[in-house]
């Protein structure tokens, strides 16, 4: 095996504690959006993780102290996870949010001054695990390769795709939702968000070092940011519907485990990026997925009642 796919240069190293201070952020503004949430579910009777937080709850939500700055935490989380996207490849920074999963769990035994299950610390070995497993694999075996203009156009297809299908779920059949289809429908779309997140910062890295040339096809770009926005906008709105129907480390688990899963998985079979990895990484790849989102369902068993206030 060629040491040049695995080596990172200084620079590309650089991204990999940028990344963890991300996660950090990321666990601390899970926490307080969590306890915004929650305080407003008690006071408004939100029927939890069923048809959706509606406008009264969300204008709500802006005037909870604690949720402005669990909005804040993630904010500086998505720019930390954008500084280090930029640095190194997908592959390299990408699972290391799954430490963000560790520690809120930690963080959400100690507020609620309980010890961590076996079942909840199975689940959690089992989601970063799975996807470690799976990330490691995939960075040893697949190369960055330039995308071209029509592999970006089907990325954008599949997410307008996948938009349109949220979407009439959402509307005819939110009452039937349960929470993991919101954390699983977050993970899903944050995943496409750092996918496009990673096209758009390559894109940039080219016109600052090749100039700036308008091209037919830069209407891609366009729709490219524009479904970054809608992605990130629509899976923010699942996330704090699942912050009121239990834990945090569930949230966090979709965005830390099916977030990178799908990253990965886009730029392996939409990409390319696996065209000359052994036939046994396929294998891995499933079989590491699978147990990776059987650890996200196991997590999900663990939650509160929906109803009841996580924080004291």
């Amino acid at each position: 095996m060629s040491l040049e796919v695995i080596s990172l240069t200084p620079a590309q190293a650089l991204g990999i504690p940028v990344a963890l201070v991300g996660a950090i952020f990321l666990s601390l503004g899970a926490q307080f959006q969590q306890h915004g949430v929650a305080k407003v579910h008690d006071t408004e009777k939100v029927e939890a993780g069923r048809s959706g937080l509606g406008m009264g709850q969300l204008l709500s939500l802006a005037t909870r102290p604690s949720w402005l700055i669990g909005t804040l935490m993630l904010g500086l989380a998505i720019v930390f996870q954008l500084v280090s996207l930029y640095l190194a490849p997908l592959t390299v920074v990408q699972p290391l949010g799954a430490i963000a999963l560790v520690l809120t769990s930690v963080i959400t035994a100690r507020i609620a001054k309980t010890k961590l299950t076996a079942a909840t610390i199975r689940a959690i070995i089992y989601c970063v695990g799975g996807v470690g497993l799976f990330v490691a694999v995939a960075s040893l075996t697949t190369t960055t390769v330039p995308i071209t203009d029509s592999q970006l156009g089907i990325v954008v297809i599949v997410l307008v795709c996948i938009l349109i299908a949220l979407g009439l779920a959402f509307v005819f059949l939110r009452k039937r939702f349960s929470r993991i289809f919101y954390v699983a429908a977050a993970g899903v779309l944050f995943g496409f968000v750092a996918t496009l997140a990673k096209v758009l910062i390559t894109r940039i890295q080219t016109i600052i070092h090749g100039g700036f040339h308008i091209t037919p096809a830069d209407w891609l770009t366009g729709a490219c940011l524009l479904g970054l926005v809608v992605a990130a906008l629509l899976g923010t709105y699942f996330v704090q519907t699942a912050y009121s129907s239990g834990s945090p480390e569930l949230v966090v688990a979709a965005l830390t485990v099916i977030d990178p899963l799908v990253g990965v998985t886009i730029g392996i079979i939409v990409l390319g990026e696996a065209t000359s990895a052994p036939l046994w990484a396929g294998a891995v790849f499933i079989v590491a997925g699978l147990i990776a989102i059987y650890g996200v369902i196991q997590l999900s068993r663990q939650q509160p009642k929906p109803g009841l206030p996580v924080h004291p």
